[in-house]
């Protein structure tokens, strides 16, 4: 029985993996991909740049893996009310025996308004060459059975097929923001990813993309000189799948004899894919690097045929600014 189940999660694979679409646990760590608007708003900071890599189902048998290397920067900040950001990113995803793969190559512009104060309004659109591709020569079909093996020299006889596909992928965004300039940050973000349908098919079928709209919102509270913590909420969908993660980080000041918060911190997390995984966090900041890595356990019927092994997930952050002059300290950013 336990066989049955595993092959029947092997079959469900294509489709489990065809609906989740490009997707990070830590999603709070990954903001270009998050919204288009969260391009160059950094606090006390210029630029930011990061890698982000996920492995999930190890024993399924062949993991799915996702990666990204980005970075964007804040522009035009001579106006202490506005400013412009920039930014670019590649994306890449591999899945299953056939090498299942996006490769993206993005490019990100938003625009950042001070209303007042304690808040901000952003705005940001993106756009994507993507690549779809498989290789079928690591995949075999019923035609290649020649009664003792599956022999790759035989025709495998799918016709009207081509093994890569591109195709132009436009996403947008808005984002607000509200900061007491004392202990107190909420981020409101509202997106939409595949805004124009993009075809994807290998076989010239009008299989169009369906629009996945983002939802986060997330908090940064100072709860005294040694604490921070971060609750956050994300939610997506597109056509009959849906992704909710909850959740929080905590950020503990090593050294609270230090003027800066910011400077040396240990990081813990839990948070929840409704219905799917429960998500251990940890990682450590100092001065401008962050290093987190996570831990996805399956909790959804998925256990039975990946032992629990959900996914493991590295992201690394720098960020910093032009130069040793602060500037940022003239624009509107919570400065713990």
């Amino acid at each position: 029985m336990r066989k049955v189940i595993y092959i029947i999660l092997c079959l469900l694979v294509p489709y489990i993996g065809s609906s989740q679409g490009l997707h990070f646990s830590q999603y709070y760590n990954a903001p270009i991909l998050l919204n288009p608007a969260n391009t160059g708003l950094l606090a006390g900071a210029d630029w930011r740049a990061g890698v982000n890599y996920r492995s999930q189902w190890l024993t399924v048998p062949v993991p799915y893996n996702t990666s990204s290397v980005w970075a964007d920067f804040g522009l035009l900040k001579n106006n202490e009310t506005s400013w412009l950001g920039i930014g670019g990113a590649v994306w890449r995803d591999v899945a299953g025996n056939g090498d299942l793969a996006l490769t993206k190559l993005q490019g990100n512009i938003a625009y950042h308004v001070n209303l007042n104060d304690n808040s901000t309004l952003s705005g940001g659109i993106a756009a994507a060459y993507s690549q779809r591709s498989v290789d079928l020569s690591k995949l075999t079909f019923e035609s290649q059975w020649d009664e003792f093996t599956f022999n790759s020299a035989i025709s495998n006889q799918e016709a009207n097929i081509t093994q890569k596909t591109t195709f132009v992928d436009l996403s947008a965004g808005f984002n607000y923001s509200y900061f007491n300039q004392n202990n107190l940050s909420i981020n409101i973000g509202l997106a939409a990813m595949h805004l124009n349908r993009p075809l994807e098919s290998f076989y010239g079928e009008s299989n169009r993309l369906g629009v996945r709209p983002i939802v986060y919102v997330g908090a940064i509270y100072k709860a005294g000189t040694a604490v921070i913590i971060s609750p956050s909420v994300y939610y997506t969908s597109q056509k009959k799948a849906s992704e909710l993660v909850f959740g929080s980080l905590f950020n503990i000041n090593m050294n609270t004899s230090s003027a800066s918060l910011s400077a040396n911190e240990f990081i813990l997390g839990t948070h929840m894919r409704l219905g799917d995984a429960f998500i251990a966090s940890t990682g450590y900041k100092w001065k401008n690097y962050q290093f987190m890595v996570s831990y996805d356990h399956t909790i959804s019927d998925m256990q039975r045929g990946n032992n629990s092994l959900g996914a493991f997930e590295l992201s690394l952050i720098l960020q910093g600014p032009y130069s040793s002059d602060d500037r940022t300290a003239a624009y509107s950013c919570p400065r713990f």
